[in-house]
């Protein structure tokens, strides 16, 4: 029986690579493609594979929203090989739960023990709901991750690691986001909720439907028509406080006071 693979990930040169270097692995047989966290969620559903190379850094639902989503619903999970390029402390996570991994950019002799570790694992085991290592590993990714206060994004084809204090504002524009920092911008295909929910609650605050600012870069208030605010950041920006939100943000700031 081959091994039926599916590959998960934003990037097509990504994809093509993984895709490329199975053609020559004749017990494993490629079965589709996704380019996207619910693509994957639902081609894993309607036809579950044995082994999924997903993609950590989506946007929208990331490769760990995807296992949680998938074992939340009692979804027997496939064996993952994560392809990431995060942090040290996300691989050293995936070493302690024996769960395998590809740190990007990988040599096909690392591919290779990627692949071999996968023969090994669905030989001598079946996917089972809720696989506690997995369990615990998005557990002990989710905690770390919070405490690290760092953006983690895609930008032209590199990994861009923003910790949250260097971070004036934010603003939504279609299906992307502008994050500034300083003279610094970085256009992000991303949700402002998504990140919104990456970032310290007690940090950042929405002025607006579509404006996330650092409160700590704020350096006055001035009064507009109908209750709405001018908020004139340190670096000179000027953003407007809606009314809606108004509530909210001096709640918050006087807990800071």
């Amino acid at each position: 029986m081959k091994i039926r693979v599916l590959i998960v990930d934003d990037e097509a040169p990504a994809r093509a690579r993984i895709r490329h270097s199975l053609k020559d692995e004749a017990d494993f047989k490629l079965v589709g493609e996704c380019n996207n966290g619910r693509e994957a969620i639902e081609a894993i559903r309607r036809d579950p594979p044995d082994l999924v190379f997903l993609d950590i850094q989506m946007p929208r639902l990331t490769g760990f929203d995807v296992c949680a989503q998938l074992s939340d619903h009692g979804q027997p999970l496939p064996f993952i090989i994560f392809c990431t390029a995060y942090d040290q402390y996300a691989l050293k996570a995936f070493e302690v739960h024996a769960i395998d991994y590809l740190l990007k950019p990988f040599d096909r002799e690392r591919f290779q023990q990627a692949l071999a570790q996968a023969r090994t694992q669905l030989r001598c085991a079946q996917p089972a709901p809720a696989d506690p290592r997995l369990t615990e590993l998005l557990h002990d990714l989710r905690a770390g991750l919070r405490h690290d206060d760092r953006l983690v994004f895609k930008q032209d084809g590199r990994v861009i690691l923003v910790h949250a204090s260097a971070i004036d504002w934010l603003e939504a524009d279609g299906n992307y986001v502008r994050i500034h920092c300083g003279s610094d911008a970085h256009y992000v295909r991303e949700t402002l909720a998504g990140l919104e929910a990456q970032l310290p609650l007690d940090q950042f605050m929405r002025v607006s439907r579509s404006v996330l600012v650092n409160l700590d870069r704020i350096k006055e208030f001035h009064p507009l028509f109908y209750g709405d605010y001018t908020v004139l950041l340190q670096s000179g920006a000027k953003l407007t406080l809606s009314r809606t939100y108004r509530a909210r943000l001096e709640k918050l700031l006087q807990k800071r006071t």
